[in-house]
């Protein structure tokens, strides 16, 4: 059976998806294929976010926010939104799931660290779910 393919999307892919994919990547190892992308992407990753991930070290600074295709959801297993509403294109058999979490951008680095294991948990969760499919 081939890994699955997840793919974690929010707004800016600067501060919450990018943490998630750091945390999938962290967790599986090669057993997962990791992807985010942003509907409207900024041109850095959220520096609080990046320092919040350092201080559990999980480095994440040579990511850089992706645009969100329609190709990318489409070969992806599983589609994991924040906060990006309707601008995620829809495609039957998929799973999808919307995670609402707290916008890091812009938060000072204690509401960043509780975003950050927020997020973990449910990446534990998730990779959980998808191991035992």
């Amino acid at each position: 059976m081939s890994k699955p393919v997840v793919l974690f999307v929010c707004v800016h892919n600067a501060g919450r998806s990018q943490m998630a994919a750091g945390w999938m990547r962290h967790l599986a190892g090669d057993t997962v294929e990791v992807r985010s992308a942003g509907s409207a992407p900024r041109d850095q990753i959220n520096p609080t976010a990046v320092e919040a991930m350092r201080e559990v070290g999980i480095d994440i600074t040579g990511n850089v926010p992706q645009l969100l295709a329609t190709e990318d959801v489409r070969a992806s297993d599983a589609v994991i939104t924040m906060g990006c509403g309707d601008a995620c294109p829809i495609f039957p058999g998929k799973r999808y799931e919307d995670w609402e979490l707290t916008d890091p951008a812009g938060q000072p680095i204690e509401v960043v660290r509780q975003v950050r294991d927020e997020i973990r948990g449910r990446v534990e969760k998730l990779l959980a779910e998808l191991q035992a499919a």
